[in-house]
């Protein structure tokens, strides 16, 4: 018979003895695929050591994009984005000393690497703060979303780190494939929860009405959530889907893709144009999903948590419903159309009465000895497939700002209609102009452009 002061058979005198020894669960030395859920660090700690390390951080950002690249404000003559901002021109990559484009594109890949004169831009490009990771947004977005709606954006621990001169137009027009006729309707706004019913009540059906509100709702997200474990200052409602695609475009903020481990593997985001989903058939640079349906749901469910669903339950996962929820927000992105084209034919090619002798020029080394069209094929510029460039032909693995820059692996063909309103470019944001893009893909497939060649397919995207 047991003793009436027992529990499970331990006397209870014992059971309040094991309960008050403090258990100690040490930290796991071997790799771990989770973020840590229960936080130890009071969140006062954590602002401040992450703020008095930000200046440190910024500075070892600012100093590999200034050996990287020329970081000048270099318009392109005569050139500008739909919505009036300059395209900035010329290739930025900087060449290693005593190496010029034309003498690489004669090197074979092993003798690039074995010589170690793969230009540094070519590498894939660092988060902000790749070890910490999380969206990072420019200044002025954050300014405007501030100011309309009294959300803050700022993070205490890092900031945006390219220039806004190599950034897109902001704020974006909206075009779409159901009102043609109206031309820009975000009317010169960035489209918030503000005004989104103003702009868009008697455009709209109200299917695309409700997904319109939906993308514009501040919803939680890894460093922006009323928890401890967030980087803003003060407990927060969240992000929204415009404030990286803002409306319906981008504004080229960054963030790390979240279906890679470790951390120092995950591939940096530059964040894609919604523009033209409705023809595009894979979602997300390496992830292949196969509809915009999977995209929206994928993206507040994991997504906005560094793709670990653990970690999203504490923070306030928004568990959107297909049927109804994602259905609207679909609605609304697959009416989102690319920029006027004037100069481009029914079938996605040029008029020659309205194209130029070096437009017309660049056109025929798209189709031909540029190869761009076997990945890009016209009207829309995309093959819906996934590519591997191989670019580690070129160069030795190596750890640069806390990224392990070796293989990429397959990434999607983006669709370059409108490409000139998208700076930067790649996955990654690793290249800052349309030149830098074509020095890098002549290199990557063995083209050995001609500097005309070049000069003229620069010429023949501003026009897509």
């Amino acid at each position: 018979m047991r003793p009436h002061n027992t529990r499970h058979g331990l006397p209870m005198l014992a059971v309040a003895a094991l309960i008050a020894i403090p258990i100690t669960i040490a930290r796991a030395e071997t790799p771990t695929s989770y973020a840590p859920i229960a936080i130890t660090e009071d969140f006062e700690t954590t602002m401040h050591r992450m703020e008095a390390a930000k200046p440190e951080v910024t500075a070892r950002q600012q100093a590999l994009l200034k050996e990287r690249y020329d970081l000048g404000d270099h318009a392109a003559n005569g050139v500008m984005m739909n919505g009036g901002k300059a395209v900035q021109g010329g290739v930025r990559v900087k060449l290693p000393d005593g190496v010029t484009w034309e003498q690489l594109a004669n090197m074979k890949p092993a003798d690039i690497k074995a010589k170690g004169v793969w230009p540094k831009g070519f590498l894939p490009l660092p988060h902000p703060n790749h070890a910490e990771g999380g969206m990072v947004f420019p200044h002025y977005h954050i300014d405007e979303i501030k100011k309309q709606t009294d959300v803050d954006l700022t993070r205490f621990d890092l900031d945006y780190d390219l220039p806004d001169h190599l950034l897109p137009v902001y704020p974006p027009p909206i075009y779409l494939t159901t009102r043609p006729d109206l031309g820009d309707v975000s009317q010169g706004e960035v489209v918030t929860i503000s005004n989104y019913y103003r702009l868009f009540n008697g455009i709209l059906n109200p299917k695309q009405l409700e997904g319109v509100r939906l993308l514009v709702t501040p919803f939680p997200q890894q460093q922006f959530n009323m928890t401890e474990d967030r980087r803003a200052e003060k407990p927060h409602r969240g992000v929204t889907c415009f404030d990286c695609h803002v409306n319906g475009h981008t504004n080229a903020a960054t963030h790390l893709v979240g279906d890679i481990r470790p951390q120092e593997f995950r591939h940096g985001l530059d964040t894609p144009s919604l523009r033209g989903v409705n023809i595009q058939r894979l979602f997300g640079s390496q992830r292949a999903l196969k509809t915009v349906e999977d995209f929206t749901e994928f993206e507040q469910r994991a997504a906005y948590f560094d793709g670990d669903p653990v970690i999203a339950t504490k923070k306030g996962v928004n568990i959107l419903e297909r049927a109804s929820q994602v259905h609207f927000m679909a609605e609304f992105q697959e009416i989102l159309d690319f920029p006027p084209a004037p100069k481009l034919d029914v079938f996605g090619k040029l008029n020659p009465d309205m194209a130029s002798e070096s437009e017309m020029r660049g056109q025929e080394v798209f189709f031909n000895a540029g190869r761009c069209a076997e990945c890009h094929p016209a009207p829309y510029y995309t093959d819906n497939l996934m590519h591997n460039f191989q670019a580690e032909r070129f160069f030795e693995p190596q750890m640069v700002n806390g990224r392990m820059a070796s293989s990429d692996g397959p990434i999607k063909t983006f669709t370059l209609r409108g490409i000139k309103d998208s700076p930067p470019y790649m996955h990654d944001r690793r290249l800052l102009t349309l030149e830098d893009t074509v020095e890098f893909h002549n290199l990557v497939l063995g083209l050995k452009l001609s500097e005309q060649d070049k000069k003229d397919l620069v010429a023949f995207m501003y026009c897509l």
